[in-house]
């Protein structure tokens, strides 16, 4: 299986790499998204974050393992 990272917001590619890849945990924002806590992800988002939320958590819905 080949992970597209591309889907992702350039700035958080090298971490979901290294925690889907290597099991380093991630940092606040990445961690609320992979426990599907929606608030907290929100609170910890930065700009682009924000407006890309609906592809980064369609990426870790449909790409990640």
């Amino acid at each position: 299986m080949t992970i597209n990272y591309s889907k992702l917001p350039s700035h958080i590619r090298a971490s979901t790499k290294r925690y889907i890849e290597h099991g380093v945990k991630p940092g606040d924002f990445l961690t609320a998204v992979i426990c599907n806590d929606l608030k907290e992800s929100f609170a910890r988002a930065d700009e682009i974050n924000t407006e890309r939320m609906f592809d980064i958590v369609s990426f870790f819905y449909n790409e990640a393992p």
